[in-house]
């Protein structure tokens, strides 16, 4: 099953848990802690589904992967730091 495909089954889960929570709510009635608490998670949910779809998660992993980038174990050139200041104790000049 494809990403988009289980994206579409939870809408789908989100949508019948809706309906369920409706008809709570008819019999608990709207104002009650736990009924508006699992109205707001539901929101929440639906919120978080709504972003997967819309950061692309229903693409293809090796699209959505960027290049892999070596980095070296060779020393670093040491001109490199030559002016830098040690963070916190302030230039090597001057006395903290």
């Amino acid at each position: 099953m494809s990403v988009e495909d289980e994206l579409t089954t939870i809408q789908r889960c989100l949508d019948d848990m809706d309906r369920s929570i409706r008809r709570l709510e008819q019999r608990l009635g709207k104002g009650g802690l736990e009924v508006r608490r699992v109205r707001t998670d539901a929101g929440h949910l639906r919120e978080s589904v709504a972003l997967l779809r819309g950061n692309g998660a229903a693409r293809p992993a090796d699209q959505s992967r960027q290049a892999m980038v070596l980095v070296s174990d060779a020393p670093y050139d040491a001109s490199l730091w030559k002016d830098a200041e040690d963070e916190g104790l302030g230039s090597r000049r001057h006395a903290p």
